[in-house]
């Protein structure tokens, strides 16, 4: 079966449910506005060989362009779409799609906007959709359906609870389309540049709009600050503290060059940088998305790239913020550790981030490797403590009749038998046979430790003492007096 391979566009959306990123609709003279197709990022991938799967057969969504999608619902596990550009007349502008049921459904929704607010509208496009950790997905300016005009509205949906609610536009910036925007870790929205009237908007001057109080407030921007743009993409670093943007539509009788296409800002002091880079710098685009995924800011089609030499899919790894890489291999971020897991550091490295290509060369001798040294390890491990358990036990016999002494023998001993006990942990020496790490352990630490007799064990005496241990457990678990912990 011939793979399917999506025509380039530019104006869809991009959107992450769970493992699959959705791509819907777009602008290519309105022949590729019907597809509906992911890609699943739960497992690795090379931009070099995407594998799509395409869903345009149970797409019910007209055709469109410039609409705006988030991932909603009670566990933000559903698409939602929100307005557009269509060349058919439609009613509605809203639409959810259920991964689990493969469908399409159009919501009810009650409007809360007060009359007295005047016309607003509620069908926009050309705009930039970011959802809240309630929910909540807000809708900025764009461009008012039917009368096509810049509006700098901000409409509010509540993706759980199917309320439309009006935000403020006191203080807000001029209105625009095209321009960035990501939520802040504070619960802010940082919107930037766009398009209106006068072309391209400067990026001297950001805008910040408060979810929980519902006001705004702008920042002048310093360093290297970027040319006017619009058409750009906007994300959040890994460490919350910038925003990273790329590509984009330069101002009249401009243009952007590779080395000048990503910049990023400190959301704290809101001076502008050039990061460092490394990898193949590619060709800058304009009216693509952008999404974060694990630790790469995932770039999706757009204008003004050669497909022939280029993949249809970006990936810049921004988990080092001291240096950005561009790369062609994605590997998924690891499952989520459960709880009862909390606070352990991984033994091993996940599948997941190894390449392809070793994962079946590295097995047999990695498996085998961790055997032999678990087996070691874990020997000497139990030898140890288990000598030192029954030299404390032995002690604590002689010290019945001091029960101070016996408390105060208890306290030391244990802390020696942790002290030894780390040390295996931390410090990985060579082991070269079973015997020589038994001899070692005799006589590890026998300069703190009360040692009744000080000839040294062999092993057939070393044997008849673990055999002897064994039977003071079974008797100490009968009893219920001074618990070994």
């Amino acid at each position: 079966m011939t793979p399917y391979k999506p025509m380039g566009r530019s104006r869809h959306t991009a959107t992450l449910v769970d493992d699959k990123l959705y791509i819907l609709g777009g602008y290519k003279s309105l022949e590729v506005g019907k597809d509906f197709f992911y890609l699943d990022v739960s497992v690795p991938f090379i931009t070099r060989n995407l594998l799509w799967k395409d869903l345009s057969s149970i797409n019910t969504v007209p055709s469109h362009y410039g609409a705006i999608s988030v991932n909603g619902g009670e566990n933000n596990n559903r698409l939602f779409l929100y307005g557009g550009i269509v060349d058919v007349t439609v009613t509605d502008f809203v639409y959810i799609f259920d991964p689990k049921s493969n469908s399409w459904s159009i919501p009810q929704i009650t409007d809360n906007i007060p009359k007295s607010n005047g016309n607003i509208s509620m069908k926009k496009s050309v705009l930039t959709g970011i959802i809240d950790q309630n929910g909540k997905m807000y809708l900025w300016g764009g461009l008012a359906k039917g009368v096509n005009i810049f509006n700098n509205d901000m409409l509010i949906l509540d993706t759980k609870k199917f309320i439309w609610e009006l935000g403020s536009s006191f203080d807000a910036p001029t209105a625009r389309i095209h321009y960035g925007a990501a939520l802040l870790p504070d619960n802010r929205i940082i919107y930037m540049g766009g398009f209106n009237d006068g072309g391209a908007l400067t990026l001297n001057q950001v805008y910040l709009y408060d979810t929980i109080n519902n006001n705004w407030n702008a920042k002048t921007t310093s360093g290297i600050v970027p040319s006017g743009r619009n058409g750009f993409s906007a994300v959040l670093g890994s460490d919350g503290q910038r925003v990273i943007i790329y590509g984009g539509a330069p101002a009249i009788n401009q243009e952007f060059t590779p080395e000048n296409s990503l910049y990023e800002l400190n959301v704290i002091n809101f001076e502008w940088h050039i990061p460092k880079i490394s990898g193949i710098i590619p060709k800058s685009r304009a009216y693509h998305r952008a999404n974060v995924i694990g630790k790469y800011m995932v770039i999706t089609f757009g204008e003004g790239y050669d497909r022939f030499t280029e993949s249809d899919i970006l990936l810049l790894d921004i988990s080092n913020v001291d240096e950005y890489k561009w790369t062609y291999e994605f590997y998924p971020p690891p499952p989520p550790q459960s709880s009862t897991n909390s606070g352990k550091v991984p033994t091993s490295t996940s599948p997941s981030t190894i390449s392809p290509s070793i994962i079946v060369q590295s097995q047999s001798a990695s498996s085998m490797t961790g055997a032999i040294i678990g087996s070691l390890i874990g020997g000497a491990t139990l030898s140890s403590v288990g000598f030192l358990l029954y030299r404390w036990n032995k002690n604590r016999q002689k010290s019945d009749n001091n029960n101070n002494q016996e408390e105060k023998n208890t306290y030391n001993h244990r802390r020696e038998i942790e002290q030894i006990q780390n040390e295996f942990i931390t410090n990985h020496e060579p082991i070269s046979t079973p015997d020589s790490i038994i001899n070692n352990c005799s006589n590890h630490g026998q300069e703190s430790i009360p040692i009744v007799d000080d000839n040294r064990l062999t092993l057939h005496e070393l044997k008849q003492e673990i055999q002897d241990l064994r039977q003071i457990i079974i008797q100490s678990n009968k009893q219920s007096t001074n618990p070994i912990k």
